[in-house]
């Protein structure tokens, strides 16, 4: 492995993260080293209260709307884009993938590489001296890092983000000091907002149950001021012939 700096960042990147795992024209940067302290201690250590995930990304989500929503006030253009604020979780039991999709600001590529990852945010070294003194993994949010909850339950994580401002990128991380940005022009359009594909780890299917997320969504996020939707499986029951049937 070799480092070398990245002539459109000037941030010293790990080069390559695994051969052939990700996309030709990825970008990689190391995650600052107090991000990636706090990634390998949400990763490493056992917590009971996982869900309060859900409520971090719907939270960020809230944020993000507001931003366009404030925008929009003086700049009714920038809702052409997508006219809808709302939140969308989208539970995917074939991918084993549960999907947050907000329509809000969204990110452009400067604001993936710096918000998620580059630069240091005040918080994350007074959160890992909380959690040490013995404080709750669900104050994460209050010190402005809650994303990097969504790795308490997935071991890898993507970005899709367009902001009015700039083409969509995508950002990618399995955590282990570095993450990928990337532009994919086979990717479904983010008309504007953010979709973030949490890849979930074995252990950690029951959040993919229809059941479990209303409940944490009604536990947690009830007073949030957008819409949020749960897509949920139609299921239909087939008829199974005499010679489908098992033997």
């Amino acid at each position: 492995k070799t480092t070398k700096k990245h002539p459109s960042s000037g941030i010293n990147a790990e080069w390559p993260l695994r051969p052939g795992s990700d996309p030709k024209n990825a970008e990689t940067f190391a995650f600052q080293a107090e991000i990636a302290q706090l990634m390998s201690l949400i990763i490493n250590t056992f917590y009971s209260n996982k869900e309060i995930f859900v409520r971090e990304l719907i939270s960020n989500a809230s944020d993000a709307l507001d931003k366009i929503r404030y925008q929009s006030l003086t700049d009714p253009s920038v809702l052409e884009g997508e006219k809808d604020l709302e939140i969308k979780i989208i539970p995917n039991k074939d991918d084993n993938t549960l999907t947050f999709y907000d329509t809000g600001v969204g990110m452009t590529k400067a604001d993936l590489v710096n918000n998620l990852g580059t630069i240091a945010k005040s918080g994350t070294k007074s959160f890992m001296e909380a959690l040490s003194a013995g404080a709750d993994i669900s104050m994460i949010g209050q010190f402005g890092v809650g994303f990097y909850s969504a790795y308490l339950v997935a071991d890898k994580v993507e970005v899709h983000s367009k902001n009015n401002d700039d083409e969509q990128y995508i950002w990618t991380s399995s955590a282990g000091g570095s993450f990928t940005i990337h532009q994919d022009e086979d990717a479904e359009d983010v008309p504007r907002g953010t979709k973030i594909i949490l890849y979930l780890r074995e252990d950690m299917t029951e959040y993919l149950e229809e059941k479990k997320l209303k409940d944490i969504i009604k536990k947690h996020s009830q007073f949030i001021g957008y819409p949020i939707k749960l897509q949920v499986e139609k299921e239909r029951e087939k008829e199974v012939s005499d010679d489908e049937a098992e033997p």
